[in-house]
């Protein structure tokens, strides 16, 4: 039986930079897919009024699940050794908030 994903796209533009020296770099798509329902999870964020910027509330969800998801797909990499207990805590904090 075949795992099925959710599948996103997601598109990053600079709109404006910080400094003028900063050369204008071109849009990135990312296509990828996540376990989570990710429009769920940043309606579930957004609820929680954890941020006063609703704003920042998608871009934590989106920023956390993103790393997560990666992290998962590569938890037998020497990196995400040290953090993944703490995300572990961190997570389930989250969800009881």
């Amino acid at each position: 039986m075949e795992k099925r994903t959710n599948k996103y796209k997601l598109t990053l533009e600079e709109i404006s930079l910080a400094k003028d020296s900063d050369a204008k770099n071109d849009p990135i798509m990312l296509e990828f897919d996540n376990h989570d329902n990710l429009f769920n999870i940043i309606k579930a964020v957004k609820s929680k009024a954890i941020f006063d910027n609703e704003n920042e509330a998608a871009e934590f969800a989106i920023g956390l699940k993103m790393f997560t998801e990666v992290m998962l797909k590569n938890r037998s990499n020497d990196l995400f050794k040290e953090v993944q207990p703490a995300i572990g805590e961190f997570m389930k904090k989250l969800k009881n908030t």
